[in-house]
Parts: C-alpha cells; sequence; structure tokens
C-alpha cells in the first residue's frame, strides 16, 4: 500500500478543539479523551492532598520527639499517604493516559466500553474524598496501606472500614477499566496494524490490564475477609479467635507487589514513546521490549513473598521467591538497555519531556539496583521495616512513575489542549523535582543501613541530621509542583497553539488534530510502516520528511 498524503481537512479541521465545552469535563461524558482529562486531572488533586500529608509527616520527623503532630494523627496521615498516592495517584493518572491515547494510537473511534469507561472514572472521586476527609473528623485509618491484622483490627472500626470501603471501590474501578483497555486493544485496532506494529504504551497497558485481572480480585477477596473480622467479629486473620493473619498477608501481596508494575508499567509504555520522538532515533528492539512488559506481567505474579522473608517464610521457599525477584529484573533491564540505546547517537531534543523521560530512567535504575539487593534474604532480613525500604519504593514509585507521569504530561500536553507548554518553566520544574527527590530519598538508604525504622514518628537523636535533609529536600519538592501548576494552567489557557503533530512524531496520535476530533479521526487511518520507523532521510537532514511517517488516512471514510 503506497502512501498518500493526509487531507488538509484532517490537519485543519477542529484545530483548537471541538464541540467540546469546559463542562463537559464535570458530567457523565462518555468520549475516552474527555474521561482520560478528568482521570489526570482528578489524580493529580490528589497527588497535591498526598503530597500535603507527605510535608507534615516529614515536618514531624525534622526532630526526633513528636512535637508537631500527635502520633495519633502521624498514624493516620502515614496510612492516608501511602493510600492515596497509590491508589488515588498513580494507578488512576495511568489509567488517565490509557483512556486518552489508546484509541488514538491504534486508530479507534473510542473505548470499547464508552459508558462503563465512564462509570469506572466516576467511582474515584466519592471513594477518595470519603478517604481523605476520614482525617478531618478524627476517624482516619492507622493500621498503615498495607493494614495488617491483628493491627488493623485493634484500631478504630470506623476508619479501618471507610479504608475498606474506599479500596473496594477504587478496585473495582481499576478492573472495570482494565476490561476496557484490554478489549479495546485486542479488538479495535484499525485492520493495518497488527499486534507487531502496536506502539509500545499498548502492549505495556495490555501487560498492566492483565495483571489487574489477576491481582485485583484477590485484594478484594481479603479486603472482604477483613472487613467480616473487623465488623461482624469472624476470625479469617484474627489470631485470638484461631485465625491466621499469614493468609491476609499472602493475599495483600498476590495484588500489591503486582501493583508495583501495575504503576510503573503504563509509564515504561510512555518512556518508550517519548524517547524515540525526542532523539529523532527508531526506538532500539522494538520486539524485545514489547515482550519484556508481558514477561514483567508473568513475573510480577509469582514474586510476592519477597515482602514476608520475616514473617516466617519456609527457607526453600525464600529461595524461590529470592530467585524469582532477582529474574524479574532481565525484563526491566531489557527495557533500560533498549532505552539507553535509543538515545545513544540521537539528536537529543533537552525539551522538559525529554529531560523527565531520562530522569526516569537515572532514577528509576537506582530503585531497581536497591531491588535487587532487597531480593537478597540475608540483606532483606537486615533492613526489613527500615528506612533502606522506604527510599527504595520511593525511588520506585516517585522516580519512576511520578517522573514518567510529568514526562507523558509534558509530551502529550499539545495532543490534550492544542497548546504548548513554557519550555523555562518546565526545566525549572525538572531541576526543582530532581534535586528534591534525590535529596529526600537518598538520605533514607544510609538511615536504614543504620537501622531507623519505618513508621515512627519518635527516633533516635542519632538520625536527626539526615533526617534534618530528607525534610528539606520534601519541602523542595512540594515547591517544585508550583511551577507545573503555573506552567499547565497558563499553557492551557494562553499557551501558543501546536499544529497536529509539533513533534514531528510517527505514531498515529501525531496524525490528526490537536486536540483531536470527537471521534478522532474523519477517515480510518492506514498503517504503511512500522510506529518507529524513522527513515534514512530525516537522518541525513535531522529532522522526519513528509512521507516518514507510520501512518497515512485513507480517502475513504472510516467506520
Amino acid at each position: 500500500m503506497t502512501q498518500t498524503e493526509i487531507p488538509s481537512s484532517i490537519s485543519t479541521a477542529h484545530h483548537g478543539g471541538t464541540e467540546r465545552k469546559w463542562w463537559h469535563y464535570f458530567t457523565f461524558n462518555e468520549d475516552h479523551k474527555v474521561i482520560g482529562v478528568q482521570y489526570l486531572v482528578t489524580a493529580f488533586f490528589f497527588y497535591l492532598i498526598g503530597g500535603l500529608m507527605a510535608a507534615v509527616i516529614r515536618t514531624e520527623l525534622a526532630t526526633p520527639a513528636s512535637d508537631f503532630v500527635s502520633p495519633e494523627t502521624y498514624n493516620g496521615l502515614l496510612t492516608l499517604h501511602g493510600t492515596i498516592m497509590i491508589f488515588l495517584w498513580v494507578v488512576p493518572a495511568g489509567a488517565g493516559l490509557a483512556n486518552y491515547l489508546i484509541p488514538l494510537m491504534i486508530g479507534a473511534r473510542d473505548m470499547a466500553f464508552p459508558k462503563l469507561n465512564a462509570m469506572a472514572f466516576w467511582m474515584i472521586p466519592p471513594a477518595g474524598i470519603t478517604l481523605a476527609l476520614s482525617l478531618l473528623v478524627g476517624e482516619a485509618p492507622q493500621a498503615g496501606w498495607t493494614s495488617y491484622p491483628p493491627l488493623s483490627l485493634m484500631t478504630g472500626k470506623v476508619g479501618e472500614g471507610i479504608w475498606i470501603f474506599s479500596l473496594l471501590v477504587l478496585g473495582t474501578s481499576s478492573i472495570l477499566g482494565a476490561i476496557n483497555f484490554l478489549v479495546t486493544i485486542l479488538k479495535m485496532r484499525v485492520p493495518s496494524m497488527p499486534t507487531n506494529k502496536m506502539p509500545l504504551f499498548c502492549w505495556s497497558m495490555m501487560a498492566t490490564a492483565l495483571l489487574i485481572l489477576i491481582g485485583t480480585p484477590v485484594l478484594a477477596g481479603a479486603l472482604i475477609l477483613l472487613a467480616f473480622d473487623l465488623l461482624v467479629g469472624t476470625a479469617f486473620f484474627n489470631p485470638m479467635g484461631g485465625g491466621d493473619p499469614i493468609v491476609y498477608q499472602h493475599m495483600f501481596w498476590f495484588y500489591s507487589h503486582p501493583a508495583v508494575y501495575i504503576m510503573v508499567l503504563p509509564l515504561f509504555g510512555a518512556i518508550s514513546e517519548i524517547l524515540p520522538v525526542h532523539a529523532r532515533k527508531p526506538v532500539f528492539g522494538y520486539q524485545a521490549i514489547a515482550y519484556s512488559s508481558l514477561a514483567i506481567a508473568f513475573l510480577g505474579c509469582i514474586v510476592w513473598a519477597h515482602h514476608m522473608f520475616t514473617s516466617g517464610t519456609p527457607a526453600w521457599l525464600r529461595m524461590f521467591f529470592m530467585i524469582a525477584t532477582m529474574v524479574i529484573a532481565v525484563p526491566t533491564g531489557i527495557k533500560v538497555f533498549g532505552w539507553l540505546a535509543t538515545i545513544w547517537g540521537g539528536k537529543l531534543s533537552l525539551n522538559s519531556a525529554m529531560l523527565f523521560a531520562m530522569g526516569f530512567v537515572a532514577v528509576f535504575v537506582i530503585g531497581g539496583i536497591t531491588g535487587v539487593m532487597l531480593a537478597s534474604v540475608p540483606f532483606d532480613i537486615h533492613v526489613h521495616d527500615t528506612y533502606f525500604v522506604v527510599a527504595h519504593l520511593h525511588y520506585v514509585l516517585f522516580g519512576g512513575s511520578v517522573f514518567g507521569l510529568y514526562a507523558a504530561i509534558y509530551h502529550w500536553f499539545p495532543k490534550i489542549t492544542g497548546r504548548l507548554v513554557n519550555e523555562t518553566w518546565g526545566r525549572i520544574h525538572f531541576i526543582l523535582t530532581f534535586i528534591g527527590m534525590n535529596l529526600t530519598f537518598m538520605p533514607m538508604h544510609q538511615l536504614g543501613l543504620q537501622g531507623m525504622n519505618r513508621r515512627i514518628a519518635l527516633y533516635d537523636p542519632k538520625f536527626t541530621s539526615l533526617n534534618e535533609l530528607a525534610t528539606i529536600g520534601s519541602y523542595l519538592l512540594a515547591v517544585s509542583t508550583i511551577p507545573f501548576l503555573i506552567n499547565a494552567i497558563w499553557s492551557w489557557a494562553k499557551g501558543p497553539k501546536a499544529d497536529g503533530n509539533p513533534w514531528n512524531a510517527l505514531t498515529l496520535e501525531w496524525q490528526t488534530s490537536s486536540p483531536p476530533a470527537i471521534e478522532n479521526f474523519e477517515v480510518l487511518p492506514v498503517l504503511t510502516s512500522g510506529p518507529y520507523d524513522y527513515g534514512l532521510e530525516e537522518e541525513e537532514v535531522g529532522l522526519p520528511t513528509a512521507q516518514a511517517g507510520s501512518a497515512t488516512l485513507s480517502s475513504s471514510p472510516g467506520a
């Protein structure tokens, strides 16, 4: 099939918007693009709430004494911070990106189940608001985001009940979204797009959806049984009645370790889209990166008990989970080396999206290295429940997920809004975030090695100096959100208008207007080459030629 130029009506029609109005974003709208923005904005709102809680926690930990908030308030803040950042920020934000991008990337008009898609989003705000307000009414859960029994059965019933209810609602939303993503990717691609030419973001979301569908029902089962123990007096996990709290740990971590990949796999896919565009090179090892997402999903389901090396796990079982945890570094390493090879020798454009993408690779590798360290049974036992684990978790999830989300927002901002961001503010945002993140979490490695326990408000004064550094870093992280908010709001309202493809990218979402029309494409896209096939002509001149695209639009109307 030969390429034809994109009809001028496609590149100019609906520029700067469609019939969509601002109030559509506050309604039960079925357009996947509206739902994607609803997810992203709502998730960022909860990110600010969770970040404010983190700042209060770090202020309390700036001194060894409990002198800023009460121990009960501290426990509530700690529980809500972890829960909000995972279930109300990173997971919904990844779902927001997927909602906005998947139909555009595969040439579809919308998601497979638009009404289900809208319902999945509208389950999130009431669950999140209920959870956050529990702190204001003095009924916040206090057993940590893991909510291990018997501790969770000994704290306030109201707070713990709110926590269980919120997570059940959020988990249901996640399952509905995963069904939608999977069916859309498998059944709604344009006929000219085989699976081996799908964008890498779609591969990552396919793996993410499988993990959600496998793991989330197990978490839901654990939460329902915990609710019975809490409210009815059963003894599934209560040792006082003959129950086994270790069973809860197995059920919880069977979801919550794959949840790490549920959070980070969408951003793996986003980084795989961003780096080739801003390095002006084809992605290195397309198939290896694509299949490694599925390998991560499979291995992610068989490593959960490495969180339980100190829970009486038999020695032979420890060995299995240690090896499996180390093996999962292999497909992750394939991605990292593919990204580095993509950057190597490229014509790098160091804009905000590229800076955050490269920062993602750098800090995520640090988190990955400490993850391999924690996979070793003797080392894990030594640093279990210390700040070394906190540092590892945040290098993976903040350094990975949050850096990846910022990179994705900057990269697809012109497509979503039809406006360009201010790159000066974007670079300031990156510098503040990168310095603040490392200043906050790097000292925690040493704190953990020296034996400082996590989840405590009182600590030995010998840890004061490193905690002060971490607190200063947390304030810098809080400040770093200000230039981002200014940039995003101002650029959305007043920024320079962007054309359909300001980055000269080759995947399908860039072959329509910015923002896209209501049904994305006026005519059916036809794929004529792979999504990352930057040709020799562009290498010679440094820019893609008009004919170097991955797709054209057929002259016949689409379905």
